[in-house]
């Protein structure tokens, strides 16, 4: 049951009431709390405020929970894939088969991207980023509207658009990397399933078929879904504050990504490779790297262990480490930066030092040895990662849009600059 509290303020006082989740997260509604008292609260990075009410992701750091619409993410990493998970996201329900089908048929009827739009990647420069190609392609898709949804109020024409972004990430995203290696341009086939026709796209040679592994589908598909929301970080949160403006998805998810590639947001299993390309080049096998870690020689960094939010676990770690170890079996991939990894688990997850610390091997690093094994390039990490997002950022979009009482974000803040002073001619200014 909801309460109040009250709050003292120069001595007078104030009740707030406060808000009760359903999974019991308490919050206090500071909404009058302005026009009531004058005064703001004041909290940097948002840490202990919350922005929205939402029903989309609950996650409890404290006890290693993370819950997509109420469904624990082992179970649907277990039973679900990427595209029904996507679905769930987005529309609130597991669908039906009819609805899964009618989901699959509008992905796979949008993912072809405008041919126009083909002119505007050659506008980049080879060394171009991808996640900047990425942001300046979704927006530009946005611009070229379907005939079968041109003329429709935007409420009407969303689950087109929704498919119409999910499905043409994929594309941008392989299209961007097969420009930056010199490779003919490869359109997506229609009987390829959503992370089959990824690979495909990414892979594939004019000259030969892409022999499709079902063990790296599956692990790219898991990579996809144990991504595909995680609350209001801040990219999603980017999202959310675009769509308030009443902008539309492309803008708004096309802000989602420049937010997601921030080296503190999206590039931790960038940074986990890194982290071993280091440990090679100075001709350790990650023993030495490890006693520096625990000795705090040199500002070592454990990079891909522990969380900020997971306080036990990660519970996304725990799904995918088994599928990152049939990969590994399964391709036998001979790289050194690959046993360095191996080495880096077993001490983290066996060492007291790091137990009782924590610091246990998170998603980003599971993930991030899965797609050096399959071959996607470094700089291709964090692009994986917004395809993964894209439906929870869609779902974000659509809570915003659906709510009646949704407005504007704007927030406050706390004026430290100068006060009031006169403008001083040039002359008199030293």
């Amino acid at each position: 049951m909801n309460g109040t509290v009250e709050l003292i303020i120069d001595g007078k006082p104030l009740t707030l009431p406060t808000v009760v989740g359903t999974e019991n997260e308490v919050g206090i509604d500071v909404s009058t709390l302005r026009a009531k008292t004058g005064c703001i609260t004041l909290d940097p990075g948002y840490g202990n405020t919350g922005a929205c009410k939402s029903a989309i992701t609950f996650i409890d750091g404290e006890k290693g929970i993370l819950q997509y619409r109420g469904y624990d993410i082992a179970e649907l990493a277990k039973k679900s894939t990427f595209i029904e998970t996507a679905y769930l996201l987005i529309y609130g329900e597991l669908p039906t088969a009819a609805e899964l089908q009618g989901f699959s048929n509008q992905l796979t009827r949008t993912q072809m991207l405008h041919e126009d739009l083909r002119f505007h990647f050659d506008a980049f420069p080879p060394s171009a980023h991808p996640m900047s190609i990425l942001s300046a392609m979704i927006h530009a898709s946005g611009a070229y509207p379907s005939a079968e949804n041109r003329g429709k109020c935007p409420k009407d024409a969303f689950p087109f658009q929704a498919a119409r972004l999910i499905s043409q990430v994929r594309t941008i995203a392989t299209s961007s990397y097969r420009k930056a290696h010199g490779l003919p341009p490869t359109y997506p086939k229609s009987n390829l399933k959503y992370t089959e026709n990824f690979l495909h796209m990414m892979f594939s040679l004019p000259n030969e078929e892409y022999q499709l592994n079902p063990e790296v589908v599956k692990a790219l598909d898991l990579i996809f879904l144990l991504h595909a929301d995680h609350e209001q970080n801040c990219s999603t949160s980017t999202v959310r504050m675009v769509a308030s403006s009443k902008a539309n998805v492309y803008a708004s998810c096309s802000a989602g990504v420049c937010a997601l590639w921030g080296p503190l947001h999206g590039g931790a299993n960038q940074a986990v490779l890194e982290m071993l390309e280091e440990i090679h080049n100075e001709g350790d096998d990650g023993s030495k790297f490890l006693e520096q870690v625990k000795n705090k020689v040199g500002n070592r960094r454990l990079m891909g262990f522990g969380h900020r939010v997971y306080k036990s676990f990660d519970p996304r770690a725990v799904i995918i480490k088994e599928q990152c170890d049939k990969v590994l079996a399964q391709l036998n991939v001979s790289d050194p930066l690959l046993d360095i990894a191996k080495k880096l688990e077993e001490v983290a997850l066996h060492d007291e030092y790091f137990v009782s610390r924590k610091l246990y091997p998170n998603v980003d690093f599971y993930s991030g040895i899965i797609m050096r094994a399959i071959g996607i390039p470094m700089d291709m990490f964090t692009v994986l990662f917004a395809i993964g997002r894209m439906p929870g950022w869609v779902a974000n979009y659509k809570e915003v849009m659906d709510d009646p009482d949704s407005r504007i974000n704007r927030p406050r803040q706390i004026y430290t600059g100068e006060t009031l002073r006169s403008y001083k001619p040039m002359a008199e200014r030293v």
